[in-house]
C-alpha cells in the first residue's frame, strides 16, 4: 500500500489552496491545488470547493484527517468572526459541516494560528524556548502565540488599538500598498506596533510571515526591538503545513 498523508487546506479571501503534507519533512507531498474562492463565500459554497480539493488528492490522502484554516476566530469548531469571507460563517459549526461533507475527521483553525504551528515545527520558530509571536502581514495582521511549544489560539493581536486606530489598519501590508508608503515609513509603523506588543507580552522571538516576508530584507533591518525578529521560513506554505500537523495530532487523540 502506498503511503498516505494528511491534507492541509487554506481558505483565503481570493483563493482556496490545498496539498497533502509529508509531516516527516514539513513539505507538500504533491504540488498544491488552488481554486478561486466563490464570490458568495458561504460555508456551503466553500465546502463544495474543499470537497473538490479533497477529491483531487484522494490517492495521496486516503482517509487521513484534513486540517482547514479560516480567516476567522474558531473555538470548539464554531466560527466566531468573519474576515474576507461571508458573515454567514459566524455561529456555524464548521467542523461538523466539513466532516459530514467529506466523510473524514476535520480540524478547523484560524489561519494565522496554523501558520504559527507550521513555523514552530518546521520553520523559523523551531527549538525556541519561551514565548514566540508569529505575525502574518497581509490584508490584515494575523497573530499566533506559541508558549513553550503550545499554541495559545485566536490571539487576534492585529486588532489592538494603538494611537486611536485598529493596528492592522495602519501597519498591515495592505496599508503600505494602499498609502504607497516607502519601506522606511512602513517600518516606522511596524516599529510602533511591535514595540507595543513587546511591552505587553515580552516575546523571546518574533517571526514575520505573509507574502511580504519574501522581501524581509527591505524592512526587518529597520526595526529595533528587544526580541530577535526574523522572516518566516515556510512563507505561504506555513498555513497548509500547520493545518495538516494539527489535524494529524487531533486524529491521534
Amino acid at each position: 500500500m502506498s503511503k498516505t498523508y494528511p491534507l492541509g487546506i487554506d481558505v483565503g479571501g481570493t483563493g482556496i489552496k490545498g496539498a497533502p503534507v509529508d509531516l516527516d519533512k514539513g513539505e507538500f507531498a504533491k504540488d498544491r491545488l488552488r481554486i478561486e474562492t466563490p464570490e458568495e463565500s458561504t460555508p456551503d459554497a466553500v465546502a463544495d470547493i474543499i470537497a473538490q480539493i479533497a477529491d483531487n488528492f484522494a490517492a495521496e490522502t486516503g482517509k487521513e484527517p484534513i486540517g482547514i484554516t479560516l480567516p476567522a476566530v474558531v473555538t470548539h469548531g464554531v466560527v466566531r468572526t468573519a474576515a474576507n469571507i461571508d458573515r454567514s460563517w459566524i455561529g456555524t459549526n464548521v467542523e461538523e459541516l466539513f466532516s459530514k461533507k467529506l466523510g473524514r475527521t476535520v480540524t478547523v483553525v484560524n489561519d494565522a494560528d496554523a501558520a504559527g504551528v507550521g513555523e514552530l515545527h518546521y520553520g523559523a520558530a523551531r527549538n525556541t524556548d519561551g514565548l514566540v509571536l508569529v505575525s502574518t502581514l497581509g490584508t490584515g495582521i494575523g497573530s499566533a502565540l506559541l508558549n513553550y511549544g503550545v499554541l495559545v489560539a485566536n490571539s487576534e493581536l492585529g486588532h489592538l488599538e494603538i494611537d486611536g486606530h485598529d493596528a492592522e489598519s495602519k501597519a498591515a501590508e495592505s496599508a503600505r500598498e494602499k498609502e504607497d508608503l516607502s519601506w522606511e515609513k512602513w517600518a516606522e509603523r511596524l516599529q510602533r506596533y511591535f514595540s507595543h506588543i513587546e511591552d505587553l507580552l515580552w516575546p523571546d522571538l518574533i517571526v514575520v510571515g505573509g507574502g511580504v516576508s519574501k522581501k524581509a530584507d527591505k524592512f526587518l533591518p529597520l526595526l529595533h526591538l528587544r526580541a530577535p525578529i526574523v522572516a518566516a521560513q515556510l512563507q505561504n506554505a506555513a498555513g497548509i503545513v500547520g493545518a495538516a500537523w494539527l489535524a494529524d495530532q487531533a486524529g491521534k487523540g
